[in-house]
């Protein structure tokens, strides 16, 4: 199982990554939740909460300060970080990307584990002394929606971390940062968090001015060094995580996790960027990275980047097919062998060539979607053809509108699509919103970067032990 955390603009999105048919980047959007619903959650983190309170073990209780999980590591202005923290941290990072928890990746991952908890303790006072409250409801929200969106009953996150040795409180202690750092960064941008109609018409005409020179849409991983003349732990660090990108972690889970760049609250996503907008050597990388390639550590002004290239395209030019597409979902009670399927995955594929055999309108398929729980999202939201897996744009490519697929079948359930409509437009032209998106993100990472900058050089931080 792999467990992502990213948030998406101003809104947390959290995703089980269970292998789904049909996940776009993207396709889903936040749900509202009934009360009773959440009322439950609440109960879940509030529980989770007392639970960080208590020693995990009676063994743990009645061992010596030094020697056991409470072992302290650092003191950040007066506030301890464990050894318990760190070790539940790397436990959840495993988790999210499938790695060993033990072994020599988390060994040499565990300095840069230490130095993001560091920060994430700055950033939790600033959020403190600002009087931002992050509360359950919220965080109860997003929990609630991973296991909606994924056909887990309630509860039963805390359940599948505790199997894997993670305490639920890890998650919640991540999640509660992101959240109350968004609004940091709100206060903090106050009135220039609005983009004036100048401002987009400069950038406009910037781009138009760059018209048929080339821009990248990328995503990256920024690891800040603290001393520029003794990099090689930083470095050390960028390579394992570059080693573990190219034997398959997936690159927004590791982003979210690990990259101190703003964008890694959208899972390390840039967006599309002209080279003016990058630095100089990330420029001379990308131009001869191929697409979907892991890039080597780049060395930039205060760190190094990771970068991976997800597409090409020159400004003003990019001609595609843009889809309006719903989808239904049949979840399986457990995970799909096919040697040996269950009569509940006999009978959901049944279901399936039923659904597509009276579906005969995107109306049709989103009335029995619901019908099934609206476990997938019915709406995925507007998909380019281009951009989509190569199996998906054969499957979608040549669908008439109308008209149902085949049953898509994965280890997690049976996916059926329909495509609603097919636009034919050219994706590199931005409208005015997306200019000022583009804007504020800049100013986001700009002021984010500042003010972890200030928040270092105010605290004062003791490291006692690194074991």
């Amino acid at each position: 199982m792999r467990l992502s955390l990213s948030v998406t603009g101003s809104a947390l999105a959290l995703v089980i990554a269970l292998g789904p048919v049909f996940c776009p980047t993207g396709a889903y959007a936040q749900h509202h939740h009934r009360v009773h619903e959440q009322s439950q959650s609440d109960s879940s983190v509030q529980s989770a909460e007392v639970e960080a309170a208590r020693p995990h073990s009676a063994k743990e209780a009645g061992q010596p300060l030094g020697q056991s999980q409470d072992a302290i590591i650092a003191v950040i202005n007066g506030i301890p970080l464990t050894k318990r923290d760190v070790d539940n941290r790397g436990r959840l990072f495993a988790l999210s990307t499938g790695l060993p928890v033990e072994g020599d990746v988390m060994s040499r991952m565990r300095p840069q584990i230490i130095r993001q908890l560091i920060d994430e303790r700055l950033r939790t006072q600033e959020i403190l002394s600002r009087h931002i409250n992050v509360t359950p409801e919220q965080i109860a929200d997003a929990i609630s929606g991973i296991e909606k969106r994924n056909g887990m009953p309630q509860n039963a996150l805390r359940d599948r971390l505790a199997q894997d040795g993670v305490s639920l409180t890890t998650l919640i202690d991540q999640i509660r940062v992101q959240i109350g750092w968004t609004q940091v960064l709100r206060q903090e941008l106050g009135a220039r968090s609005r983009m004036t109609s100048q401002e987009i018409s400069q950038r406009t005409e910037a781009l138009q001015k760059q018209e048929g020179r080339p821009e990248y849409f990328i995503s990256e991983i920024f690891v800040p060094v603290e001393d520029a003349r003794h990099s090689e732990t930083e470095l050390k660090f960028t390579e394992t995580i570059i080693q573990e990108l190219r034997r398959g972690a997936p690159f927004s889970i590791v982003a979210a996790q690990f990259s101190q760049a703003q964008s890694a609250l959208d899972g390390g996503s840039m967006g599309w960027v002209q080279e003016d907008s990058l630095d100089p050597e990330v420029v001379a990388m990308v131009r001869r990275m191929p697409e979907g390639a892991i890039s080597n550590p780049i060395k930039v002004a205060g760190g190094y980047v990771i970068a991976t290239v997800l597409g090409k395209r020159i400004i003003g030019h990019q001609p595609g097919t843009l889809l309006d597409v719903r989808q239904a979902f049949i979840p399986f009670a457990e995970h799909l062998n096919p040697q040996n399927p269950t009569p509940q995955q006999r009978q959901a594929l049944q279901t399936a060539v039923q659904i597509a055999q009276q579906s005969h309108s995107c109306e049709d398929l989103v009335a029995a979607n619901k019908k099934l729980g609206e476990v997938r999202p019915s709406n995925p939201g507007e998909l380019q053809l281009e951009r989509l897996n190569p199996q998906m744009q054969q499957v979608l490519g040549t669908l008439p509108a109308g008209k149902t697929t085949r049953p898509l079948v994965s280890e997690d359930g049976i996916a059926l699509l329909m495509v609603c409509s097919k636009t034919t437009k050219n994706f590199a032209s931005r409208t005015p919103s997306e200019i000022a998106d583009q804007l504020l993100n800049e100013r986001v990472e700009q002021t984010a970067r500042q003010l972890d900058r200030d928040l270092h050089r105010r605290a004062v931080i003791e490291m006692r032990s690194k074991t």
